[in-house]
């Protein structure tokens, strides 16, 4: 008789598995421990940052001259080399300043280096390529087919930069999209407590902080602007230019209408959360419903050739062994 436990290697032993296990477990344990201790808390950031708006929105207010910081020598060389092509002036720069503010980068600081970025890495793209398909050539391309590639290279270097702040301000307005109805909900206590608008703000602020950075950045921004720019609506018209999605919109013409009409805004916003809230519910059932389609490949994948291992594994090791014993 053939003992087919006997067969198998050491490492697919028992003994060895749970072994394997129980260290694969403990490793698991120690990164999520190392991690809950690295947790930094962003918060004190975030106030400076609205701090330092909070200062510039006074300077520009009274005409005070801006005293300017002292930058390292990238930027120093990035500086130059924009303002020499003269690339930060002209409607292309604005526009890109405001896509940009929609991103969470505000300094003029970022500008300049998506404007550098822009012109610097279709180059090193370009040139770095054309080294590697001329000097190495890999695949034994003609030099007409090389220069091509390279020209490709050159183009995803331009594109790049695009790439990078399409994603991030995809990425901000979907956390925004998420927090906004609760962000909206404690706006409603705090105006039903007796705080104005841009009070109730900065407390909604102070309590969403840690859940909702992004959503906390923008209406502590928003409570800063409306307490020193001269018009309220051109503040909130900030917020929604910054901002841009429906909900957010929605949210910004309402407190224009209370405003401006005079309509109590507890009871403004309250409506508005509900009518936020059920359009999430809306969209989570019909995520929900496309879940039995979506799972449907990795089910046929991934589940059922370990479920039919779990189911009939141990049949097909019997007979083995049956066999083995009959030999």
């Amino acid at each position: 008789m053939i003992d087919i436990v006997t067969l198998l290697p050491d490492w697919m032993r028992s003994e060895n598995i749970l072994a394997m296990i129980a260290g694969a477990a403990s490793f698991a344990v120690i990164l999520m421990m190392w991690n809950a201790f690295l947790v930094k808390d962003a918060l004190p950031g975030r106030i400076k940052n609205l701090e330092k708006r909070r200062t510039k929105l006074k300077t520009d207010i009274v005409n005070e001259t801006k005293q300017r910081s002292k930058l390292i020598v990238r930027e120093n060389m990035m500086h130059r080399v924009v303002k020499k092509l003269q690339l930060m002036r002209g409607e292309r720069a604005r526009v890109m300043a405001a896509k940009l503010a929609k991103g969470g980068w505000r300094s003029k600081d970022a500008l300049v280096a998506y404007l550098f970025a822009k012109i610097s890495l279709p180059l090193l793209f370009a040139a770095l390529a054309s080294l590697y398909f001329l000097g190495t050539n890999p695949w034994d391309w003609s030099v007409p087919v090389c220069l091509l590639a390279s020209v490709g290279a050159g183009f995803v270097g331009y594109m790049l930069p695009d790439t990078l702040v399409k994603n991030q301000i995809s990425k901000r307005y979907t956390q925004i999209r998420k927090s906004l109805p609760d962000a909206l909900d404690l706006l409603v206590i705090c105006t039903e407590a007796g705080l104005n608008l841009d009070s109730g703000l900065d407390r909604v602020c102070q309590e969403i902080a840690n859940s909702s950075p992004e959503l906390a950045d923008e209406f502590g921004l928003t409570s800063i602007e409306i307490g020193f720019l001269p018009d309220r609506r051109q503040a909130l018209g900030n917020l929604a230019s910054r901002v841009d999605f429906q909900a957010m919109t929605t949210l910004v013409n309402t407190l224009i209408q209370t405003e401006k009409y005079g309509t109590p805004l507890a009871v403004a916003l309250r409506v508005l959360a509900a009518e936020m809230r059920e359009e999430r519910l809306m969209k989570a059932e019909e995520k929900a419903a496309r879940l039995p389609a979506i799972m449907t490949v990795p089910m046929i994948v991934f589940i059922l050739p370990a479920l039919f291992i779990v189911l009939i594994g141990p049949a097909v090791l019997k007979a083995l062994d049956a066999f083995s014993h009959g030999g």
